[in-house]
Order: C-alpha cells, then sequence, then structure tokens
C-alpha cells in the first residue's frame, strides 16, 4: 500500500538487527490463533461476547508492539507500521464495505425443493462467491436454502454441502472471494491473477456439485410422500430486493481491481500523500455509506436480522492477529531456508492443515512469508521486483507462481474442513440450528463429511494441478 513489493522485501531483508528476532516472539501469535481456534469451544459464552475478544487482541496485541518498538526502535515501528496500517486497514475496510453491500441484499421465498433445485442454489452460490465474497454469498442465501427445504425431514446434508460450496471453495477467483487472497493481493498478486486458479476452481465445484446431487437424490426417494406433497403446496415465488446493492458491489470490484499501485503507480510512492495511498479505502467508505443511505431499513435490518456484530468481531480478533502477526512474519522470513519447505504440495498441505484449525488469513499470509524467505526469492525479489521469470521460474508476489498457487488453494479450500477454518462456517452452522436443523457436532462434521468426502477431492486436486 505504502511501498511497493519490491520495495517492502528489499525492506524486510535488510532489517540486519530485526531479523535476529527469537522463536519465543511467536509465542503471542500462536496463543492468539488457539484462543480463536478453542475459545468457542472451552468458554463459549465468554467468548461470544466482542469485548472479550478485544481484550484478548490488546492483551497479545500490545505488549508485543512494546517490544518491537522499545527493542528495534525505528525497525520495530516500521514493521508495525506495514502488518497495522497498510495490512489491517485495508483488509478492515474491504470487509466492512462488503459486509454493509451484501447485507443489503436479500433473497426471500420458498420453491420445491427437488435436487436439482437444491443443487442449483449451491451451484449459485459457489459462483457468487467470487464476487461477494464467501461470506456475502452465504449469508444472501442460506436463508433461502433453508427455507425451500423446511418441509424436508434430510437437510443436514445440504447445510453441510453449502458450507464447503459457498462459505469456502466457491471464493478463490479474486481477491474478493476470500481474506487470504485479499492478503496476497496486497503482498503483490494482481487482481486477475486469480484466474489462474479457474482449473482448480472448476474441478473442485463441480465434484462436489456432482456428489451433492447424488446424495441428495439418495435423500429425496428416502423422504415421506406427505412431507413431498407439503412442500409441493407450500410455495412462495421467489423475491430479490435491495437491487441498487448490486450496482455497489460492482463498484467495490472495479475499485479494487483498478485503484491500487499495479495501476496507480503513484500510490506506492513513499512521499505519496495520504489521501492518495488510501484512496481505494476512501472509495470503498463512500460505496458503503451510499449503500447505507440507499438500503430499505426493512430490508437490512428486519428481513435479513442485520447486526454488526460480526464484523465488530472480525475487527476486534484480527487488530489481535496483524499485531502478533509481525515478529512471527519477520522470523519465518528469516528462517524460511530452515524450515525445510521447498515444493509445492509442501506449501499445499502445510497450509490447509493450518487453515483447518486456525484462521486461514494468517495461515496464508505466514506461509507467504516462508515462500518469501526462500533463496530463491530474495534472489528473484533483487532481480524482477517480485514479478516476472527469474531462472526459468515464473514469480508473483515475490515467491515462484506454483506456491502462491499452493497457498492460496489451500487456504480458502481447506478453511471448509472444520466448523473453525473460515468464519462462515459457524455462522451458517449457526443459522441452520436456529431452523431446527441438526448439526454434526465439531468432530462429527469432519468423521462424517470433511474427511471422507472434502480431503479426497483436496488430494486429487494437489495430484492433478500442483
Amino acid at each position: 500500500m505504502g511501498v511497493t513489493i519490491k520495495e517492502h522485501l528489499i525492506f524486510c531483508f535488510r532489517m540486519n538487527d530485526i531479523t535476529q528476532l527469537s522463536a519465543w516472539t511467536m509465542v503471542p501469535f500462536g496463543l492468539m490463533l488457539l484462543a480463536i481456534a478453542i475459545g468457542p469451544l472451552v468458554a463459549e459464552k465468554w467468548w461470544e461476547k466482542n469485548g472479550n475478544k478485544l481484550l484478548v487482541s490488546m492483551v497479545l496485541g500490545i505488549p508485543t508492539a512494546i517490544y518491537l518498538m522499545a527493542k528495534y526502535g525505528m525497525d520495530g515501528v516500521h514493521a508495525l507500521e506495514h502488518q497495522v496500517v497498510f495490512d489491517y486497514i485495508p483488509f478492515i475496510v474491504l470487509l466492512l464495505t462488503l459486509y454493509v453491500v451484501t447485507g443489503g441484499i436479500h433473497l426471500s421465498g420458498d420453491i420445491k425443493a427437488k435436487p436439482w433445485v437444491n443443487t442449483l442454489f449451491l451451484a449459485i452460490g459457489w459462483l457468487l462467491a467470487s464476487v461477494m465474497g464467501t461470506t456475502g454469498a452465504a449469508m444472501l442465501l442460506i436463508r433461502p436454502v433453508i427455507t425451500t427445504n423446511q418441509q424436508r425431514k434430510f437437510t443436514a446434508h445440504t447445510v453441510l454441502f453449502f458450507i464447503a460450496l459457498v462459505a469456502n471453495c466457491g471464493g478463490l477467483l479474486t481477491p474478493l472471494g476470500d481474506p487470504p487472497l485479499f492478503m496476497l493481493f496486497l503482498r503483490g498478486a494482481s487482481f486477475t491473477w486469480f484466474l489462474h486458479l479457474l482449473p482448480e476452481w472448476a474441478f473442485t465445484g463441480l465434484i462436489l456439485l456432482l456428489i451433492y446431487f447424488v446424495m441428495d437424490t439418495y435423500y429425496y426417494k428416502k423422504e415421506d410422500w406427505t412431507a413431498l406433497s407439503a412442500d409441493a403446496r407450500e410455495t412462495v415465488p421467489l423475491k430479490l430486493t435491495g437491487t441498487i446493492n448490486f450496482v455497489w458491489l460492482v463498484g467495490v470490484v472495479l475499485s479494487v481491481a483498478l485503484i491500487n499501485e499495479g495501476m496507480i503507480p503513484a500510490m506506492g510512492r513513499a512521499d505519496a500523500p495520504i489521501w492518495l495511498k488510501f484512496l481505494r479505502e476512501i472509495v470503498l467508505l463512500s460505496i458503503m455509506i451510499v449503500s447505507l443511505y440507499t438500503t430499505d431499513r426493512k430490508v437490512r435490518y428486519e428481513d435479513n436480522k442485520y447486526t454488526w456484530d460480526p464484523i465488530i468481531e472480525v475487527a476486534y480478533l484480527f487488530f489481535g492477529i496483524f499485531t502478533t502477526m509481525t515478529p512471527a512474519l519477520i522470523f519465518l522470513r528469516a528462517h524460511a531456508a530452515d524450515l525445510g519447505f521447498a515444493h509445492a504440495w509442501q506449501f499445499y498441505y502445510a497450509t490447509g492443515a493450518l487453515s483447518s484449525f486456525l484462521d486461514n488469513t494468517p495461515t496464508a499470509v505466514a506461509f507467504h512469508g516462508v515462500a518469501s524467505g526462500l533463496p530463491e526469492s530474495i534472489a528473484a525479489m533483487a532481480a524482477i521486483g517480485g514479478e516476472g521469470i527469474y531462472n526459468g521460474m515464473s514469480f508473483v508476489a515475490g515467491i515462484p507462481e506454483i506456491l502462491l498457487k499452493a497457498i492460496s488453494l489451500a487456504a480458502v479450500m481447506f478453511g471448509s474442513l472444520t466448523y473453525i477454518g473460515n468464519g462462515p462456517n459457524f455462522m451458517v452452522k449457526a443459522i441452520a440450528e436456529e431452523n431446527h436443523i441438526k448439526m454434526p457436532t465439531f468432530f462429527g462434521y469432519m468423521m462424517r463429511f470433511s474427511l471422507l468426502i472434502l480431503l479426497p477431492v483436496y488430494v486429487l486436486v494437489q495430484l492433478l494441478f500442483l
């Protein structure tokens, strides 16, 4: 944001003193991720209060920041500035804008819950996820999907595939699709680079949709005829309201695609005025305000049951994540060559494993840091500035393109292996349970669904494409 990718990488590797950080400085980051992973499981009532999440972020983040500034002076200040000012602020502004704009769109109705109808619902959500974001697409469609299937007895499998397809795998094609991709975008990957993931996106989505259609057809045949008769009688045409927000959604897409250092080089100059450095964020916040004023309050607050709590939760948690992540990223870059990571499959499964149980956004950033610390990445950065061809290998965002592809795929897709791998997962589960759908437990989700169905598909992706 404030510096080009080349300047950022050069800065990281010239901080001779700060790169000598000890491994223990990664402990606050580990504790932060651990709190997010186990907080909802071991202290649900306490953890659900956003004030307590902010408390955890402050307790872990503020001492980390003080330590870096006290011990490393301006090097520590600059490292924190890059993470908190030029990463955290754009990250939160984009999520806030998407949350507001998509929260103004409402789809209502109740149509026949036939297997092809349900499959079409999931396919539409899968297609929309890269444009609206996985959270936006999931929140737009989950209630109509549940309403459509309310007369059916067997519905949990539909929600499970919804989590995989709409809340995770669908968001692979743009930086808007899933937060880890936006962070990689900020690190130098172009907006259109993510379209390189189209084959993997198509393969994963079509396989999962086919599996779902077969399963739903099986369960449909097991339904009681009285339930299916009621489903046929009690239909309400689909109705879309708040459609003005699709215009603002196009504005969000164009803002991210066109207002960046690649399109406006002056934004990356060190002496650029603050309004220019944050021009994209200013435009996005303007779109958010326009969306609030042009959307009927009934659509947003009554029909969509819109609240500000989820985005406040994200803002609080990620303040702690980005602050505590600062020394962790510096350490990982400095010691990348010692970790033994060299091949795409290693980055794929390592990123995937952590993205399954920890938040997938910091996981993607951490492994990008590891990849940028590899000797060939440092040499390429010095030679080509982070993007181009070096020694016959394609580099994007300062790392080998094949490694960036592995990190991106794993961060997005493996987020569906548990309820805690990606934020929308728990939201979809909670809405389903509010509507009296009996969802699997944490471990039941893994044993009955993700390890049995999703993981084999993801292994196939690695074998075929990486």
